[in-house]
């Protein structure tokens, strides 16, 4: 073990003190949040406070409470490392974006294999310096892992404002040139890293805010590198290094059965499979268009697709839980089979749109020649429909948009006030007191990325025809900034956060009506810089709890994502000028562009058709807008009862997760939330209760090892079975045995709706 265990900044020495005194001195040192936190047990803060470590044992057991600033992390290894895995993943990352089926490399996958690209270049590099900086400073240290890491990750998915770029070129013929798409992506991405510089005072810095996420990032890394803390405990057993190669290999190694050759245990409808054709009974058990009442997978993929539940706690999963029943397993089943909206002509869940004729909407029938909503041809052939659990999602995201405000106004605004109010050396935490022996960034720093990506922003509005003006650009932008605070504060206690995608398409719909691309321009700057400002305040975390050097993190994470921007332009301008018939249906190598065709669809559903079609009072959808006041007034009604009953089960209840917990859906679908909660309540709940010392040990290990072993699975299969041969391999043998579509072959895996239609439906005129 190095010395990075041996610097330990102590509070005072338990000892040498009575138990009882310890424990007054402990609870007088106890600074808790400035709100009610389901995340703390005051006896648990307590040790935590006695071993002068975090008052949560979750961060305990994933992170250090110590740190060594003489590890090595700004070296020209790391760094090197770190420009290499911001060239390769979004590149292929990017490649793969435009391909169905597509796989993505994440950054747990350079985390991965950094480390024995590390320990490889510690050992054959010479130990030499040229121009006074050393090849080979000495054995791969942690730090410089975590450092690549960071790195790798920050681009590792597809820039969102590429869309923009694909969608113009696909949809509007517009090919603008490189300099526009350049600033739009730099200004999309790295405004939000510049407001999240800015606002880590109150999403980093407080104990509170522990980030779930990152703690099995964590927990990878020092099980990689054998680290050895108090956190730990003292549990018997196989170490965690062991632990982790067990369950790494054995998630590897079992992914090929749900995930290649027998797909029937990833959709495991068993219920469906006794009835196939009864259309009631799949579309209450099934799992592709149902509501996922079978209960059962045995797919880690499905489980960890909307996050992992290992890492989530499981009042925040319960949370889940109730609004997933409330919300898709009774007021959804009430909707269709009342035929609300005309449900029953339509697929119980469905993540497209319909015509009235239970097509899937053909937007170009709308389309004049300039790209603008034809309304004579709208008006002949159909208004838009929406299956129930897509609108129902739709209501959810208008209640969790009002519910995150009122919550925070509520329950955040003491611990807000307090930390505009606190530097960082008063932060009442280990973790903040050994950072605050390094240089800081000074937030002129972050206003100076702002305020340059603020003027690429403009330079993009007004020098292209983008038809979108400059007020519209800041209103964007006033909507990230005021929903950063409280929506990534949500974020970092329970693992969920609320979009605002849906919320920024309303409001530029009606504001800014019949421009898609002003559209497409609103949500990116509205939703993505609120997103990457979260991204980047994660990332701040996790070099926090592993003691990475704020500046070094400052330049590491801007030049990451300036490159890694970059360089998915350079490689989706490749595709477009050398692929033939890139983004057709009936491309021969698959490059049909999936993402891209959903984005466009979104941008004339929103941009052209409008919201005013759809959701203004007198339209078909225009009940949903009851649910914006639903959200306001439940978040009032909890802090009422809580006032009178503080230690009750009220302080568990979070309405803004209930609403946004299942915003995945769509595409998500009942297998991504009900196995999920299952396994939360199992590891997060009983044995969390029941064998604190083996959660504590392993708990973390087991989800990193999972997700790693998936990951590198999901990748073999692509390269080895799936990408070469176009796809041809065992398309007669193993694509068509029964494990492979016995749950294709029901009534939920064809989408049936529960009328069948004979012309068309719907009402008369729209």
């Amino acid at each position: 073990m190095s010395a990075y265990a041996e610097h330990s900044s102590g509070i005072v020495s338990v000892e040498k003190i009575d138990p009882e005194k310890a424990a007054a001195l402990a609870t007088g040192a106890l600074h808790l949040a400035d709100f009610d936190d389901p995340n703390i047990n005051k006896e648990e803060a307590i040790t935590g406070v006695l071993e002068d470590d975090s008052p949560y044992p979750e961060v305990r057991s994933a992170v250090a409470n110590t740190d060594d600033m003489s590890i090595p992390v700004s070296t020209l290894r790391a760094w090197v490392m770190g420009f290499f895995w911001v060239i390769i993943i979004p590149g292929m990352n990017q490649f793969f974006f435009f391909r169905y089926p597509s796989v993505n490399i994440t950054g747990m996958v350079a985390q991965l294999l950094s480390f024995p690209m590390g320990r490889l270049w510690a050992a054959v590099v010479p130990n030499v310096s040229v121009f006074g900086i050393r090849l080979n400073p000495g054995p791969f240290t942690i730090k410089e892992h975590v450092l690549i890491t960071i790195m790798a990750t920050v681009g590792w998915q597809s820039a969102y404002a590429t869309d923009i770029v694909a969608v113009q070129r696909v949809f509007y013929g517009q090919t603008f040139n490189f300099s526009y798409q350049w600033m739009l992506v730099m200004s999309t991405q790295l405004i939000g890293f510049s407001l999240g510089g800015i606002m880590r005072r109150f999403l980093v810095l407080p104990p509170s805010m522990i980030w779930p996420t990152n703690l099995v990032t964590c927990a990878l890394f020092n099980t990689l590198h054998a680290q050895k803390y108090a956190g730990i405990g003292n549990h018997g057993g196989i170490s965690r290094e062991r632990f982790f190669v067990y369950v790494f290999c054995s998630g590897c190694a079992w992914y090929f059965v749900p995930g290649y050759l027998f797909q029937a245990l990833s959709y495991f409808t068993w219920v469906c499979w006794i009835a196939p054709d009864n259309v009631v009974v799949n579309q209450l058990f099934g799992y592709e268009s149902g509501l996922g009442m079978s209960m059962i997978t045995f797919d880690w993929a499905q489980i960890t697709y909307v996050v992992n539940p290992l890492a989530t706690p499981w009042w925040s999963e319960a949370n889940v839980l109730v609004g997933f029943v409330a919300f898709f397993w009774i007021l959804t089943p009430i909707l269709y089979y009342t035929n609300t909206w005309y449900s029953k002509f339509l697929p119980i869940m469905s993540r497209t749109s319909y015509d009235n004729m239970g097509n899937t909407y053909n937007v170009t029938k709308i389309l004049g020649t300039d790209g603008t909503l034809n309304v004579t041809a709208y008006e002949a052939y159909s208004p838009l429909f929406l299956s129930t659990t897509f609108a129902v999602s739709y209501g959810l995201s208008f209640a969790s948009i009002t519910a995150t405000i009122t919550h925070a106004i509520l329950f955040f605004r003491k611990q807000i006030w307090a930390q505009s109010r606190r530097s960082i050396d008063e932060q009442p935490d280990i973790h903040a007191r050994l950072m605050a022996r390094y240089r800081q960034v000074p937030e002129w720093w972050y206003l100076i990325i702002f305020v340059i990506m603020f003027v690429f922003g403009v330079i993009v509005i007004e020098v292209w025809p983008t038809q979108f003006p400059v007020w519209g650009f800041i209103l964007a932008l006033l909507i990230a900034f005021f929903y950063i605070i409280p929506i990534g504060m949500i974020q970092a206690i329970t693992n969920q956060q609320v979009g605002l995608n849906v919320i920024t398409e309303l409001i530029v719909g009606y504001a800014i009506p019949g421009r898609p691309l002003a559209m497409m321009l609103f949500k990116t700057w509205g939703y993505i810089t609120m997103a990457q400002a979260l991204q980047f305040a994660q990332d701040f975390k996790l070099g926090h709890y592993m003691k990475i050097p704020p500046r070094t993190m400052f330049f590491a994470q801007v030049s990451a994502a300036a490159i890694a921007g970059t360089v998915q332009l350079g490689v989706q301008a490749w595709m477009f000028t050398n692929i033939v018939d890139i983004c057709s249906t009936t491309q021969r190598d698959g490059f049909v562009c999936p993402n891209t065709q959903v984005f466009g669809t979104a941008s004339i559903i929103w941009g052209v058709i409008g919201p005013q079609r759809q959701f203004s009072p007198g339209q078909m959808y225009s009940g949903l807008l009851w649910f914006f006041l639903i959200g306001a007034l439940c978040p009032f009604a909890a802090w009422l009862i809580s006032l009178k009953w503080p230690n009750s089960i009220i302080r568990y209840i979070n309405f803004p997760v209930i609403f946004t917990g299942t915003s995945y859906i769509p595409p998500a679908t009942a297998v991504n939330y009900v196995p999920w909660t299952i396994v939360g309540f199992i590891f997060q709940y009983v044995i969390r209760r029941r064998h604190f010392s083996w959660w504590t040990k392993y708990n973390y290990v087991l989800a990193a090892g999972l997700d790693s072993g998936l990951a590198v699975s999901i990748i073999l299969i692509f390269f080895c079975l799936q990408y070469p041969r176009n796809g041809s391999i065992g398309a007669n043998n193993v694509a068509k045995w029964w494990g492979n579509n016995v749950f294709l072959d029901t009534a939920d895996g064809k989408s049936m709706s529960y009328y069948t239609i004979n012309g068309t439906f719907g009402p008369l005129a729209w």
